[in-house]
């Protein structure tokens, strides 16, 4: 039998074995029942792998699908960008984004806040100051908007991320946001939330990112709030 770059496979082999090797092609006999069977079982898991490859790759457009019709949107949400709030003790407040990108997250295009203009604990213009923000800068240097955005909180926390979608003329973004309590959807100009099964994928798709960024904001807080207090007690020692 003749393998190709026969030469190449074996000084490979040679290299991870740390031994010699040789390359044989039994014909006959229980060797060579062996070879055909190791053939088969490798054709199977190639082809299983093909499979689950194939059956992975084709769920999660039908995730978006049925996440686009329950949200009622006119997109396919393959960028979604996720905000959340972190005040743990009024102390040193942040905000947080996330980017996933069919399904997956993006952490490279994930982004960190330092309220600058509010004061206190409020929510809503915090929300409000950040979304204005992130995407004010997103139009000036011209890059890429997300199809989706989603707010960690209830109708509260929507219609202030709203209002500056709607002063950057972002009117057209679908924004949603997702109170963490009932796991409920609200979307904007509507007072009840959507009628999304609690058991649907695309559900859990946005709960996942919903806890993504929430875990990226207490992370980003808890740093910040850390720094503050390491300086307060240096300045002390001194």
């Amino acid at each position: 039998a003749n393998l190709k770059e026969k030469d190449s496979i074996k000084d490979w082999l040679c290299t991870r074995s740390g031994s010699r090797v040789s390359i044989t092609f039994p014909r006959i006999g229980n060797k060579r029942k062996m070879l055909d069977l190791c053939i088969k079982n490798c054709m199977m898991a190639l082809k299983d792998m093909i499979l689950k490859k194939s059956n992975r790759d084709n769920y999660l457009p039908k995730t978006l699908e049925e996440l686009k019709k329950a949200l009622l949107i006119k997109h396919l949400p393959r960028r979604i960008e996720a905000f959340d709030n972190s005040n743990l003790g009024g102390d040193s407040p942040v905000s947080a984004m996330v980017c996933f990108i069919n399904g997956k997250p993006v952490k490279k295009e994930y982004r960190k806040f330092n309220i600058k203009t509010v004061s206190g604990i409020d929510d809503f213009k915090s929300m409000e100051e950040v979304i204005y923000r992130c995407y004010l800068r997103r139009l000036k240097e011209k890059k890429e908007l997300p199809d989706l955005i989603l707010v960690d909180g209830g109708k509260g926390q929507l219609s202030s991320a709203k209002r500056s979608l709607d002063k950057l003329g972002l009117s057209k973004i679908a924004i949603v946001g997702l109170a963490k309590r009932l796991e409920e959807v609200f979307v904007p100009e509507r007072s009840h939330p959507q009628n999304i099964s609690k058991t649907s994928p695309s559900l859990y798709l946005l709960r996942e990112i919903r806890d993504e960024v929430h875990r990226y904001a207490i992370t980003f807080h808890k740093q910040k709030r850390d720094k503050r207090t390491n300086q307060v007690l240096n300045s002390q020692l001194k």
